[in-house]
């Protein structure tokens, strides 16, 4: 069974005009996308700004309200479900999100930024074992413990991306969307963090759909990649074939337009 099935997804946004703001149409941001992801995979999830990709991952958690069709997860259907129902799938599902310095709390330290889905999560856990684990985390990423007392201003870019994906990890999620979450980087930096994103998959058996603009770097994760346009589905293929027998013409283009990963 599929760890995430989604069904004929829709997520339109309403237009208004004139002196009434009447409705005068919709913006089909998503307009009915299917695909599935197996537990420990990696989908990759391309198209250019204004695709619809991240509405479509944004939608699936629940961020933004979907038009209509259906998202399973580990078989339970939850577009449909309350806040209060969905809260405890929120630790399985998580988001690392595009930028690495908005993305994060300026007032808090790393610590709190990273204990803080610990004490909605793991009400029980006291302030020690909180800490040692934010301490796990930190090194699980590539920090040292120690800069847990810092505070998001002072670290790059690189760095700021790994404490969110240290807070991600937090929960014990067993899905992550991946939210264009190297497109902010320097090449070099972006090669280091789908490096990391792969290691932390095969110790965990995470599952990820990794968003992205461009196809060289999806070509280093994905095990299946689905090229999105205009808030559909164009092209579903594995990698291998997408990037050895494109057969979509705007998948061509986008090969064709692909800067290379360091």
């Amino acid at each position: 069974m599929p760890l995430l099935e989604v069904k004929n997804l829709k997520t339109w946004f309403p237009v208004h005009g004139g002196l009434m703001r009447r409705k005068i149409g919709d913006i089909k941001a998503v307009n009915d996308v299917s695909f599935t992801v197996e537990p420990g995979q990696t989908v990759g999830l391309v198209g250019e700004s204004g695709s619809g990709k991240t509405t479509v991952g944004r939608t699936i958690l629940k961020l933004t309200p979907a038009t209509s069709g259906s998202v399973h997860f580990n078989g339970r259907e939850i577009l449909s479900l309350s806040e209060r129902e969905f809260r405890p799938l929120r630790r399985e599902m998580q988001m690392i999100f595009q930028d690495p310095f908005g993305s994060l709390n300026p007032r808090f330290s790393v610590a709190e930024i990273i204990a803080e889905a610990l004490e909605i999560h793991f009400p029980k856990k006291s302030r020690a074992d909180r800490r040692d684990r934010v301490a796990e985390l930190l090194r699980l990423v590539g920090l040292q413990p120690e800069m847990m007392r810092r505070y998001p201003h002072e670290f790059s870019g690189g760095q700021r991306q790994r404490i969110g994906i240290a807070r991600a990890l937090a929960v014990e999620p067993r899905f992550i969307v991946c939210d264009e979450p190297v497109s902010a980087l320097d090449v070099s930096v972006q090669a280091q963090i789908v490096n990391l994103l792969q290691d932390l998959q095969e110790q965990f058996g995470i599952a990820y759909l990794f968003i992205a603009h461009d196809l060289a770097v999806v070509e280093h994760i994905s095990d299946h990649v689905l090229v999105m346009h205009c808030g559909k589905i164009v092209e579903s293929a594995s990698a291998d074939a997408i990037y050895n027998n494109p057969q979509a013409e705007y998948t061509k283009t986008l090969l064709s337009a692909a800067p290379q990963l360091a």
